[in-house]
């Protein structure tokens, strides 16, 4: 709290939220804001608790904190030089390697955070269809086309953006049939925690093909998480661009626009360039990060780890007779009450997290969650033990 008070102070960035948590949740809900270190599954905050972390830097982390071959690689690679002038090879190898994983690319362009790579995406789109709409569905990170607040956005901007509803494809084919001619792009997160109906992502591409608008899938979560292909492979799904970014270096700063050569050569036309793009860590740690991930093995881990939390935070809430379940995909799992009441639900979440921090399980009360490969079955195991007190809590706090 005292590192918070002089942040608030001399920080803006404060202004919006204090640590992970959104504006709202205040001291009492006791949430840890600032690290000391992180490692493996583990993060420490600067008062000397320990946290086994499901935010696992919400969803950058993939391998686990400060892992030793990605933190060789990116120090190797920045003794070499922080920020050369020039381009690497490093990069062109890079793009080869995406255009050999990624369904569907031909080519790719780096640059350095998630938004930067759904702004590039849609900045393309808008180029090559030579249209100004855009159809989303999803977070896509805080530039103007998309920021969740609309603070400081005219309305100009906003008005060339449109959401439509996760998982009613009548919806999307309607609003197409009405302003198709004026679409530039559909961006879309192919899933957060709910996973698709079926048929409904197939519908979106069907769609978007018969008016020739392209699809951008916004992978920065998904992308080297759920598959070596992401959402693509996982779902089946082809998109004509992929947005990527956190798994695919471990954490470290860098994103990718990957897809079809046709859209992604308009970088001769547009602006999209930063000196900060070609930096040499960036390529490293994501080099680095996809050696690792090479093969089923390592998805199947992740997998195989979030099922078996999902399982047992199931039977823990049976067992305390709580109306919970485990939502969303097991790599990226969460938890929903089912009260009949919205407040009471917010309420028994907001309780149960922090009876997990108070056994040293970090988890985010509104945002899902993610396993990672440092993790072990008794980390898994250790948290549905708490889970099972956890739960207690609930059932005595929110009685509906």
């Amino acid at each position: 709290m005292a590192w918070l008070d002089r942040a608030q102070a001399v920080d803006a960035s404060f202004q919006g939220r204090a640590g992970v948590l959104s504006a709202g949740y205040g001291p009492g809900d006791a949430y840890p804001v600032f690290v000391r270190r992180a490692s493996g599954a583990h993060v420490e905050d600067v008062d000397g608790n320990r946290y086994l972390d499901f935010l696992q830097g919400f969803g950058s982390v993939v391998l686990g904190h400060a892992d030793p071959q990605v933190s060789a690689a990116v120090t190797a690679a920045l003794a070499d030089g922080v920020a050369p002038s020039l381009h690497l090879e490093s990069q062109v190898t890079l793009a080869e390697r995406l255009v050999r994983t990624v369904p569907g690319a031909e080519m790719a362009a780096f640059l350095k955070t998630g938004s930067d790579a759904t702004s590039l995406a849609v900045r393309l789109c808008r180029a090559y269809r030579k249209r100004d709409l855009v159809l989303r569905w999803g977070y896509h990170g805080w530039h103007d086309w998309c920021a969740p607040r609309p603070g400081g956005i005219p309305a100009e901007v906003r008005a060339r953006t449109a959401a439509f509803t996760y998982n009613d494809a009548e919806g999307l084919v309607a609003r197409l049939q009405r302003d198709g001619e004026a679409v530039a792009c559909v961006i879309m997160m192919p899933v957060e925690i709910d996973p698709p109906e079926p048929g409904f992502l197939e519908a979106v591409r069907a769609a978007c093909d018969h008016h020739g608008i392209p699809l951008v899938f916004d992978e920065v979560r998904t992308g080297f998480r759920l598959a070596p292909g992401g959402a693509q492979s996982h779902f089946g799904i082809a998109a004509d661009l992929v947005c990527l970014s956190k798994a695919m270096a471990n954490g470290h700063a860098i994103s990718a626009v990957a897809g079809r050569r046709a859209i992604m050569q308009g970088m001769a036309d547009v602006s999209a360039s930063s000196v900060f793009f070609r930096g040499a860590d960036g390529f490293a740690a994501a080099h680095a990060t996809l050696d690792r991930l090479e093969g089923g093995a390592p998805y199947r881990r992740l997998w195989s780890l979030g099922q078996a939390l999902s399982d047992g935070l199931a039977r823990a809430a049976s067992e305390a007779r709580v109306p919970a379940r485990p939502a969303g995909l097991p790599v990226m799992p969460f938890l929903r009450f089912d009260h009949g009441d919205p407040a009471l639900d917010q309420a028994a979440m907001r309780t149960f997290c922090k009876a997990m921090l108070k056994r040293g399980v970090l988890l985010h009360p509104a945002h899902h969650w993610f396993t990672c490969l440092a993790m072990t079955e008794e980390d898994i195991a250790g948290t549905v033990a708490a889970a099972r007190n956890a739960f207690a809590e609930v059932a005595s706090a929110c009685v509906a």
